[in-house]
């Protein structure tokens, strides 16, 4: 939960912020497998969930254009990682390169993952889609 100012170091590690190095170390391990969606960020999944996310995955029909773009682009921008002895883990050349994720990052906790942003990218974000009274009002349709 929550969101912690981060670095990527000249060799492209991200220093997982220790708050939430500790919750991942102790629930999965210390593998990960470092992708994105849609280019813009990286998502940081312990590797128990991964491949939680690929068992259901696997039950869509390997016909479907939908899974076969999500695994374009997740294969694409992916990589297996492993927290080192200082809490860093390698981005993605690629991934680092197109989601601008470089020096200063934010770090959002996303119940079973991490969401890291380029910090300017993410104050832009934040900016230009407020949470609206209609987004309120949906999520009040699912009780929260």
């Amino acid at each position: 939960m929550g969101h912690s100012p981060a670095k990527i170091d000249e060799k492209g590690r991200l220093k997982v912020p220790s708050s939430f190095r500790k919750i991942i170390e102790e629930r999965y391990g210390a593998d990960c497998f470092i992708t994105s969606t849609d280019g813009e960020h990286a998502l940081v999944y312990p590797l128990p969930v991964w491949f939680d996310f690929q068992s259901r995955l696997a039950k869509v029909p390997s016909t479907s254009q939908a899974r076969r773009r999500l695994m374009e682009r997740v294969n694409y921008f992916g990589q297996v990682s492993t927290l080192d002895a200082q809490g860093r883990v390698l981005v993605p050349a690629v991934l680092r390169d197109v989601a601008g994720i470089t020096e200063d990052v934010v770090v959002l906790g996303s119940q079973d993952h991490l969401i890291v942003w380029n910090e300017e990218r993410m104050k832009k974000r934040l900016t230009a889609a407020p949470l609206t009274e209609e987004d309120f009002k949906e999520l009040e349709l699912h009780g929260v």
